[in-house]
């Protein structure tokens, strides 16, 4: 009888053991999935950024050259 507890707690631990380790492979992978949202935000954000420079440069580059040139005189 006492080696049948014996066997069912070294059973219960090593199954405690494995599902700890998955819980934690389980975590990393949502790391894993925030880190490629991040990086599809960041990407976003520099794509409209450079719209924004594309669209509004000449523009603000002529706003200054006339400041810079008023400025002189």
């Amino acid at each position: 009888m006492t080696h049948l507890f014996q066997t069912l707690f070294a059973l219960s631990v090593t199954a405690g053991d494995r599902v700890a380790a998955h819980a934690t492979e389980l975590k990393a992978r949502e790391t894993g999935a925030s880190a490629v949202e991040y990086a599809l935000l960041v990407g976003a954000i520099a794509i409209a950024v450079v719209g924004a420079v594309a669209l509004f440069g000449p523009k603000l580059n002529e706003l200054f050259t006339s400041v810079n040139l008023n400025g002189k005189s």
